[in-house]
């Protein structure tokens, strides 16, 4: 349907990319946004005839992860591009050719990873300017797609149910990495059970130690649980994953190897007697020490860390001695335990994020402090970014996982003049940011390193595969 001479749409619409070999993808229309991007991962930079490439892999069907295309385009260019969830990232750009009911023409779009987005496909006004009008009270006015005709365009996929059985031990299944997770694990064809902390509980015993769950039911029949415990459920979720192992079920990180990584203190104590250099750091219980605190860490600005926060909370930049010795008091009046760090001002708020798998750091990114803060943190208006680093900082990575057992781990690294200092390990990092930022498959490589660990390999035909 045509209004002087141009195509009227709806807030959802149908397209294709043939040149992409894309034949159907659902595509949300957004005017308020300047540039159109397709979901996209593996993105791998490479060289054709003198220009630069790109290879990358799209899931075009929204919630399926088994249907995959891979394209390869391409460099028109780099851009910075906030996400709609604040996230600041830079993205390849391509040229393609679009196809919405009877019209075709060439776009551009922005590669990124939108497995959280609810859409693989976001159609911007560049793309229609001129062309379309958007009617937001209609969708698929051009054409609707059937399953039939998906089942047509892509082939229906079997699923592998001959995989193991891998528990998810965390708090939120509505959390992107707890969902990521979770798809991956089906995707490589096992079957995947989200365990809620909350909801486990278990029977001690020296000869048939058990768990079980809501309502009953014994989960003893796992190959491997994933354990991804929050701060606040730290003691519980340790437990939990004591007894699993107890019940010989392996574990991604081990009950002692997630305690010790949640008692900052304690494995600063230990990093430091392994000859690993963090910023200048004091702890003290006392409000009378806090003149003498404040100048063992060099002297205002400081920044002062209370032991139990997580993802940016609890930190503060103190600018003079007098705010450093206020802030200090504030919180050892309300009894909390805390660090002060000397401030790395040759940093200018960044940070890497190195991310672990069994002693491999497999991506990093770097993370900038938003306008006006002091510390790159995302979960703060911060942004994210692909970096290359050092062999010095990725041995520090590495180094730093070992010593606290972790065989998943974000290890969180600042540059200074002195070189690379660790700022702290976590031991359930978070995917969202480090796969929009790199395009790998982070969930991924765990299921596979759970796979490695267990001596399964994937089935290849439709005979039952069995643990080595």
């Amino acid at each position: 349907m045509a209004n002087n001479s141009k195509i009227i749409i709806g807030c959802e619409e149908w397209c294709s990319f043939p040149g992409l070999g894309i034949p159907a993808i659902k595509a949300r229309i957004d005017s308020g946004a300047k540039t159109s991007s397709i979901h996209a991962f593996n993105i791998q930079k490479f060289r054709r005839s003198g220009e630069t490439w790109v290879s990358f892999e799209v899931h075009p069907l929204q919630n399926d992860r088994k249907t995959v295309v891979r394209c390869e385009r391409p460099v028109l260019d780099k851009r910075t591009v906030k996400s709609s969830s604040g996230i600041t990232e830079t993205r390849y750009v391509v040229g393609a050719t679009i196809k919405i009911g009877d019209e075709n023409w060439e776009i551009e779009l922005t590669l990124a990873n939108r497995d959280s987005m609810g859409y693989r496909m976001l159609l911007g006004r560049q793309a229609m300017s001129g062309r379309m009008l958007v009617d937001p009270s209609v969708s698929f006015s051009l054409e609707k797609v059937t399953k039939e005709k998906i089942n047509q365009y892509y082939g229906q996929s079997k699923s592998i149910t001959s995989g193991l059985k891998i528990g998810l031990l965390a708090s939120d299944p509505e959390l992107y990495s707890n969902r990521r997770i979770l798809e991956a694990g089906e995707e490589h064809g096992h079957e995947m059970v989200f365990l809620n902390i909350k909801q486990c509980y278990m029977k001690l015993d020296a000869v048939s130690p058990q768990a079980h769950y809501r309502g009953g039911a014994m989960i003893n029949d796992l190959d491997a649980v994933i354990t991804r415990v929050r701060p606040s459920a730290t003691f519980y979720g340790s437990a939990l994953a004591r007894q699993f192992e107890s019940m010989d079920i392996y574990t991604t990180n081990s009950s002692v190897a997630i305690s010790q990584s949640r008692d900052k203190l304690f494995y600063l104590h230990l990093l430091l007697k392994s000859g690993i250099n963090i910023p200048a750091t004091g702890f003290a219980n006392s409000p009378m020490d806090s003149s003498d605190l404040i100048e063992m860490v060099g002297g205002a600005p400081l920044i002062v860390k209370l032991l139990e926060g997580s993802q940016g909370s609890g930190v503060v930049l103190a600018e003079t001695k007098k705010a450093a010795e206020s802030v200090l008091n504030a919180f050892k009046t309300l009894g909390s335990n805390l660090l002060v760090q000397e401030f790395i001002k040759e940093a200018e708020g960044k940070d890497l994020r190195c991310f672990v798998i069994d002693g491999k750091v497999v991506a990093s990114i770097q993370r900038e402090a938003a306008p006006g803060e002091f510390r790159a943190n995302i979960h703060q208006g911060g942004s994210a970014s692909f970096v290359e680093i050092t062999p010095t900082e990725r041995a520090l990575a590495i180094k730093s996982a070992k010593i606290l057992g972790l065989n998943i781990a974000g290890v969180d690294l600042i540059r200074s003049k002195e070189g690379p200092l660790l700022l702290e390990v976590n031991s359930s990092p978070g995917l969202e940011a480090i796969e929009a930022a790199t395009g790998k498959d982070i969930a991924g490589m765990m299921i596979s390193s759970v796979e490695k660990k267990l001596g399964w390999k994937r089935a290849l035909s439709s005979k039952k595969q069995t643990k080595a």
